[in-house]
């Protein structure tokens, strides 16, 4: 579920006007900061949007630096350049069914030479929610009310530990050309529907669709399902906790030959067992609190993200928010490049990304003294601050002073690392260090048999 946070579209006034620059760098990235909760992203033409929750979105041209298009949009009548001046009695029919008039995560999509947003209208710590159909000409707006697509809370016979919220909605297509909607939050779990790409509606007799992970109250919730050409995988994204700065947040991931599942993490575990309170036992998890101490670059409950391959870049990005150590509840966008390891996982690049990241490292490069997160398994608030360990050019690794492991490097980019006889196969290349302010070599890396990711950023 998501929290509504009033001031938050004043402070971020003051982060989207500056722009980080480092006049002792003129090659550094010049980074722009936006607020936007629960980013889902589209990109039209050469133009990234993210669209979130309370209507707020933003731009970018290079991922690097965003401009805000509207901000948060509190529970008082304002005006909103994402929808017109009739907004709040467009939208009369779900507001006065549910009893709240904000609108929380949504996801949009290029249908029928339009654009389709799909927004959630509920209440916190309430079942009954609705997700919504809003269709513009035009990316940025005015997005008028459509439809109600979709209702959890009110059907007769409806149990809020089997059956979803209908709320965290992500529209997509397959690699087939079929569209589906995979949403859910809490409560039930997280479903799937397959839908009408004529209507943007599900197709009729499904119910609430298949069941993919969760239910009996698991927190988990903000699905989103991305196919990568390179795998020739589904890959199903859900954040697990709560989204405050208690909450522990964390991102995980699973995958699948199909888009409608099942879905397995990096253990072969199934997601549909992924319940009540063994959540924490599924999942590959690849990022939450975390704190480079020298570096001084932490994040805070990570997640609620979205995933995108950008064919003319062959990248795949990640998109989320983060609030940061000792900032409370204040929110940025993220944006990170995916990595894939040879096992076909997805992981997260441990520094944002800057258009600065290259693969050309050679051996003699990657020894030295790294600052080093392991995420672990646990969903907590608790934020894992670096140690130190160094890879030695013989190979092994020292921790503290002695021989914990090993390191080499396959293929291209690839490195392995073993650390007390658990294997972490990962990706090694040269990112740029926003708080040292210079370009540093990182890994990151996973053990798929205890699914915990570890990042590395070179001293």
């Amino acid at each position: 579920m998501k929290n509504i946070f009033i001031f938050s579209s004043i402070i971020l006034v003051t982060c989207c006007i500056c722009s980080l620059g480092f006049s002792e760098n003129n090659n550094a990235p010049q980074f722009a900061e936006v607020s936007v909760h629960d980013p889902d992203v589209i990109k039209v033409e050469n133009t990234y949007y993210v669209f979130g929750s309370h209507l707020a979105s933003a731009k970018s041209n290079d991922l690097i630096k965003w401009s805000q298009i509207s901000t948060d949009l509190p529970q008082i009548r304002v005006k909103n350049p994402l929808v017109s001046d009739q907004f709040y009695s467009e939208f009369k029919e779900v507001f006065d069914l549910i009893g709240n008039i904000d609108t929380w995560a949504s996801s949009i999509i290029e249908l029928n030479g339009k654009y389709y947003m799909y927004l959630s209208v509920s209440s916190w710590g309430s079942p009954k929610s609705a997700i919504v159909l809003a269709i513009s000409d035009n990316v940025e707006g005015y997005y008028r009310y459509e439809t109600i697509v979709l209702t959890s809370g009110f059907e007769e016979g409806y149990n809020p530990m089997i059956h979803p919220n209908a709320i965290d909605p992500h529209v997509f297509f397959d690699k087939e050309g079929n569209l589906w909607m995979v949403y859910g939050s809490y409560f039930g779990g997280i479903y799937i529907l397959k839908m009408n790409p004529k209507t943007g509606l599900p197709f009729e007799n499904q119910g609430y669709g298949e069941k993919l992970a969760g239910g009996f109250h698991a927190p988990m919730e903000g699905p989103y399902i991305l196919y990568s050409p390179h795998t020739d995988y589904y890959y199903l994204f859900l954040s697990f906790g709560t989204l405050s700065t208690d909450g522990g947040y964390n991102i995980r991931v699973a995958r699948s030959k199909n888009p409608n599942g099942p879905y397995f993490d990096s253990m072969n575990n199934n997601m549909i067992d992924a319940k009540g309170n063994s959540f924490d036992s599924y999942g590959t998890k690849l990022i939450g609190n975390f704190l480079f101490k020298d570096s001084n670059i932490g994040y805070v409950s990570p997640g609620h993200n979205s995933a995108f391959y950008d064919s003319d870049l062959n990248k795949h990005f990640i998109f989320f928010h983060t609030r940061f150590p000792n900032r409370g509840e204040i929110h940025n966008l993220r944006v990170h490049q995916l990595l894939f390891n040879e096992d076909g996982w997805p992981l997260i690049a441990p520094h944002r990304y800057s258009g600065m990241e290259s693969y050309e490292i050679q051996r003699e490069q990657v020894s030295g003294t790294y600052q080093f997160i392991n995420h672990g398994r646990d969903t907590s608030p608790l934020i894992k601050e670096s140690t130190y360990i160094k890879l030695n050019p013989n190979g092994s690794i020292l921790i503290d002073g002695n021989v914990k492991g090993s390191w080499y490097l396959n293929q291209e980019n690839q490195i392995t690392l073993i650390l007390e006889e658990k294997t972490y196969n990962g990706i090694i290349l040269k990112q740029w260090d926003n708080g040292l302010k210079k370009e540093v070599i990182s890994f990151t890396a996973l053990s798929s048999e205890t699914a915990v990711t570890i990042w590395g950023s070179k001293l």
